[in-house]
């Protein structure tokens, strides 16, 4: 598992009428650093968001609904799974999880069947100016390497790069796969 990467299990209590799930209560650690912005994004079978990566923003996802595919890599210098690729399924077929991602791990998704709803908290208010670099999954290599370039830059105080053009979450039809 990638380092800083957090996952924790939701307790569901089902009855005749349906379930109850609590997903998570400001007093537990895996939210310590506290949310400023809490956001539901809907995506149709298929569709595909990636990649983001953010300087100093902490984001938590869960998937009420649907069934999402999300790709973990470790960009941080400092980090000694620096590297890594993880993956992580969440949504109705999967064990219900609250799933935490800290900076400098950049991070994608796939919604495997639709629609699926992500809702996703951030602990600070939305600023792509600042914080948050966007490269699309299929991209060539060399925009692979420029987002390399970028997020160093961001992460030492600087800001995107001169002629850097802003991303838009690409969109993937057809089947969706696993």
């Amino acid at each position: 598992m990638i380092e800083g990467v957090e996952l924790k299990r939701l307790v569901t209590h089902p009855d005749e009428r349906g379930f109850f799930r609590e997903i998570v209560r400001n007093t537990e650690e895996i939210i310590r650093e506290g949310w400023a912005q809490a956001s539901h994004s809907m995506m149709h079978s298929g569709v595909a968001k990636a990649w983001h990566v953010h300087r100093t923003q902490i984001e938590w996802w869960y998937v009420p609904s649907g069934n999402l595919k999300v790709a973990l890599y470790d960009m941080r210098d400092d980090s000694p799974t620096r590297g890594e690729l993880q993956e992580v399924f969440l949504g109705d077929h999967y064990e219900a999880q609250l799933l935490k991602m800290p900076p400098g791990v950049a991070h994608g998704c796939k919604a495997l069947s639709g629609p699926t709803d992500l809702i996703y908290f951030t602990s600070r208010i939305y600023d792509p100016e600042g914080e948050e670099i966007r490269i699309p999954h299929d991209g060539p290599a060399e925009d692979q390497v420029a987002c390399r370039v970028m997020y160093a830059r961001l992460t030492k105080g600087g800001r995107q790069l001169d002629g850097w053009p802003r991303w838009e979450p690409t969109i993937v039809s057809g089947v969706p796969s696993t």
